[in-house]
């Protein structure tokens, strides 16, 4: 694993961490064959320190997990630009997270609907006034005729690095350089 260059950034807080991969809405999961890289950008649920994420049971994606099943899984929020008289010195507010670990596919259906429940639970919350049935699970089929399939990522290690929004500098439509300098 490489370290961070940007030290000051990085963040170790593991509270901060777990709530940020509850929370955020999209990941972006980065496969390889050996010879190209391919990243497909992800709905996901954070659940029990594993990320979990569906699809179909074939495509390029399942291909590629066959073939190579090391993963990075990476997810970002932007809060807003942080403006600064000085051009060099305007930033970005964010908060991200970079998973590396291996990828399996579920097969226990209790996981399978625990981790869909999860993903329901964050998307949708409330939406549904009963949990996920489990035949529910193990009978779905999608308009194309394919399963359901569910894959959970196992991490080695994490990364996170952020830079909060700044309530003095943060850029919005309308401010302009001669306010900050007055």
């Amino acid at each position: 694993m490489f370290p961070i260059r940007y030290s000051k950034r990085t963040i170790t807080d593991e509270a901060q961490i777990d709530a940020f991969l509850k929370h955020a809405r999209v990941g972006h999961l980065g496969l390889s064959d050996g010879s190209e890289p391919y990243v497909v950008p992800l709905n996901f649920s954070w659940l029990n320190g594993c990320l979990y994420f569906h699809g179909a049971d074939s495509g390029r994606k399942v291909d590629l997990i066959g073939q190579n099943n090391r993963v990075c899984f990476c997810v970002t929020d932007e809060y807003g630009t942080i403006a600064d008289p000085v051009p060099a010195m305007t930033d970005t507010a964010y908060m991200s997270a970079m998973v590396f670990g291996t990828v399996e596919r579920v097969e226990q259906p209790e996981e399978m609907r625990d981790a869909l429940q999860a993903m329901l639970d964050k998307y949708v919350p409330g939406y549904y006034p009963e949990p996920l049935s489990l035949q529910h699970v193990i009978k779905y089929r999608s308009s194309m005729g394919s399963a359901a399939a569910v894959f959970r990522i196992k991490p080695e290690s994490i990364t996170a690095k952020g830079n909060p929004p700044s309530e003095t500098h943060s850029f919005y439509p309308g401010r302009t350089l001669h306010m900050d300098i007055g």
